[in-house]
């Protein structure tokens, strides 16, 4: 039976077992790539995405439990790297690997979606359960401070703000 999925926007019918990980969904069945695999158990966060707009591990999630919530990936926070988080993260040269920042970029949307002026200890509390292999974290932070200072925040925080 399919499952119903609105991703990114997108409505989806996808033929897959109910008990199939939303990561494999998302980059199998749908070939989008900005999710990563990272430890397949959740802790990590280098497969974080938003459900309804909040931020999940999609390693962990069934898509079964997530029929007719609204999905957005990374892909789907703005399409045109426009959001102040991804401009942010450019302008403070934030990644050095680039593979877990994907993840870090939708935790960090889910946070500023909830507190648009976090402080320092916000940012690492809301921020913790993300690793990085590189130790961007100083340059994480400050990217997430120059994003929350950006005047288009309170109106670009993603799509799934509507959804809230």
């Amino acid at each position: 039976m399919a499952v119903a999925l609105n991703i990114n926007g997108r409505e989806v019918a996808l033929d897959v077992p109910d008990d199939t990980p939303l990561l494999w969904a998302v980059r199998d069945e749908l070939d989008l790539k900005g999710t990563k695999f990272g430890c397949g158990i959740g802790m990590c966060g280098a497969c974080t995405v938003h459900i309804n707009g909040v931020a999940q591990r999609s390693c962990i999630t069934p898509v079964g439990s997530v029929a007719g919530a609204a999905i957005t990936t990374i892909e789907g926070l703005n399409a045109d790297g426009e959001h102040p988080l991804q401009q942010a993260w450019v302008a403070a040269q934030t990644p050095q690997c680039g593979y877990c920042q994907s993840g870090q970029i939708m935790q960090a949307a889910s946070l500023l979606a909830q507190n648009s002026n976090p402080s320092d200890a916000d940012i690492v509390d809301a921020m913790s359960g993300n690793l990085c292999r590189c130790m961007a974290y100083t340059r994480i932070k400050k990217a997430i401070k120059m994003a929350a200072s950006a005047d288009s925040l309170a109106v670009n925080v993603g799509p799934e703000a509507a959804h809230v």
